[in-house]
């Protein structure tokens, strides 16, 4: 994984591991598990810190050839934004936000949901299939998705 510079001498990636644990809930370690899968899905992709300004500390993003997705917590959900997300195939139906839009989409997990893994993985490696569509060789995509937003099961 790269790393993209934050500002005050603190890396993105550190700004993001130090947002995630003052959360202290189940916010973060829901936003934690899907910044692992991220990585696991491209182990080259970039931390980023947008949109920091004087009241809001800024916004986590991963990119690769371009932005895939934002990660927010929110009072009662994790949000999780991908940038082109209209333009990606869900056929396990992740997507329950801003469906609206004809760019964006978003998975919104509340407490107690679960993201099926290799769903969520596929759309990663779509966001950057698509990102990198206009370059020399793009990242493939895996079709392997099964159910998406499930209730977790306890």
């Amino acid at each position: 994984m790269k790393e993209s510079d934050a500002s005050e001498g603190q890396s993105a990636s550190e700004f993001i591991s130090k947002r995630i644990a003052e959360l202290g809930d189940w916010r973060g370690e829901v936003l934690n598990r899907m910044r692992k899968l991220i990585q696991e899905a491209d182990p080259d992709v970039v931390e980023e810190l947008k949109w920091v300004k004087p009241s809001s500390p800024g916004t986590p993003v991963w990119s690769h050839d371009g932005g895939i997705c934002t990660g927010e917590s929110y009072k009662a959900v994790v949000k999780l934004t991908f940038f082109k997300g209209a333009s990606l195939e869900d056929p396990a139906g992740l997507f329950n936000s801003s469906l609206e839009g004809n760019v964006r989409r978003a998975i919104d997990i509340h407490e107690g949901q679960v993201v099926d893994e290799s769903a969520f993985k596929a759309l990663v490696l779509q966001a950057i299939a698509l990102n990198g569509a206009g370059k020399s060789k793009p990242s493939p995509v895996r079709p392997d998705c099964s159910p998406g937003l499930n209730p977790a099961t306890t």
